[in-house]
């Protein structure tokens, strides 16, 4: 059919091509074009094909995932969404990958989970070239205009700073934290959206790379400023008088965690005196309580088009009048530590 997406399929297993190929397919905006077993075949047939998308193992003979993955990076602009085991190195791997430049990922246990979304956020990704991460780094700050609003934060200043993202959001988190000092006055809240198990491999990578000490929020864990906690996946995670709350979805939203679930959570704990950051990513998820926010008058800063992977969740946010400014991720970081101050 005329417009359809059309996707590549490599797996080595017969039965996970199969079932991925069904799967996809049961959206008519799909259309599966070929499947590969190996990553060879793979490169191959991307390179002959050109799909729209492609969906690649990470375990595989001749040549595994990763290897694919950059060659694919390399001599395409074709984006690729992995589909990763759920298990701790499969969530180690998976996080390897993102950086690599893979758009996005599907849990192999749980493929049918988001799959469409995925796949079509993918297939309008702008795709940005991995870019080194260096901490050390010092980028300078556009200054704020002296608005009654930037008044309000230097007289009350917020007291929590909450960061939404989803598709490109691993990397551009990369860039932000990359900015920051390994102290600030207070802390900072992700909701990132991720299966379970790969928050837990994403804050460790953070943790690694960035000054700030990252870790996977827990259930009773009270907020400590300067660390920055991102809310585990398959969750939804809230915040209730200086303490963190995780408790399963009551089918309260599609996504797990939930920028608005937790979102509204902090407007009910700070009201105001929040700052919020929307990251790149599909669909509107955190734009009504960033609104809420604003209207009680949080600073809300919106990723950059041009920077986004997808301008999704920013541009909801800044169609809603509820974004102050919108900038690249390495001037997020350097705006957080400005107004949050050290």
């Amino acid at each position: 059919m005329p417009g359809q997406i059309s996707v590549l399929v490599v797996d080595d297993s017969g039965v996970m091509r199969r079932a991925l190929t069904r799967r996809i397919q049961t959206d008519s905006r799909f259309r599966v074009i070929d499947t590969a077993s190996d990553g060879r075949e793979g490169v191959e047939k991307t390179l002959k094909l050109r799909p729209d998308v492609v969906t690649l193992d990470v375990e595989m003979p001749v040549m595994n995932g990763l290897e694919a993955l950059r060659v694919i990076v390399s001599q395409t602009r074709t984006p690729v969404v992995m589909v990763s085991s759920v298990t701790k190195a499969g969530a180690n791997i998976t996080m390897e990958a993102l950086e690599i430049g893979a758009v996005d990922f599907i849990a192999k246990s749980n493929s049918g989970d988001m799959i469409h979304e995925k796949l079509l956020a993918a297939a309008r990704a702008k795709l940005q070239r991995p870019a080194p991460i260096a901490p050390r780094t010092r980028v300078a700050t556009p200054k704020l205009a002296a608005t009654s609003r930037t008044h309000s934060l230097r007289t009350s200043p917020p007291k929590l700073c909450l960061i939404g993202s989803s598709t490109g959001g691993p990397q551009a988190l990369q860039q932000v934290f990359g900015q920051l000092p390994a102290s600030l006055k207070v802390p900072i809240v992700v909701a990132q959206h991720m299966p379970a198990q790969f928050t837990d491999a994403l804050a460790k990578r953070l943790n690694q790379i960035c000054r700030p000490n990252v870790v996977e929020a827990k259930d009773g864990d009270f907020l400590s400023p300067g660390a920055i906690y991102i809310a585990p996946g398959g969750m939804q995670t809230r915040i209730v008088e200086n303490q963190i709350r995780v408790s399963a979805d009551k089918g309260e939203s599609l996504y797990k965690p939930s920028i608005d679930v937790l979102g509204d959570s902090i407007f009910q704990a700070y009201g105001g005196r929040v700052l919020g950051v929307m990251l790149t990513g599909m669909g509107a998820d955190g734009t009504k309580a960033f609104l809420k926010m604003h209207n009680a008058g949080a600073f809300n800063i919106a990723q950059s088009e041009d920077t986004c992977a997808v301008y999704g969740m920013p541009r909801a946010l800044v169609e809603a009048n509820a974004a102050d400014e919108q900038l690249d991720p390495e001037q997020i970081g350097a705006r957080i530590a400005n107004l949050i101050g050290k």
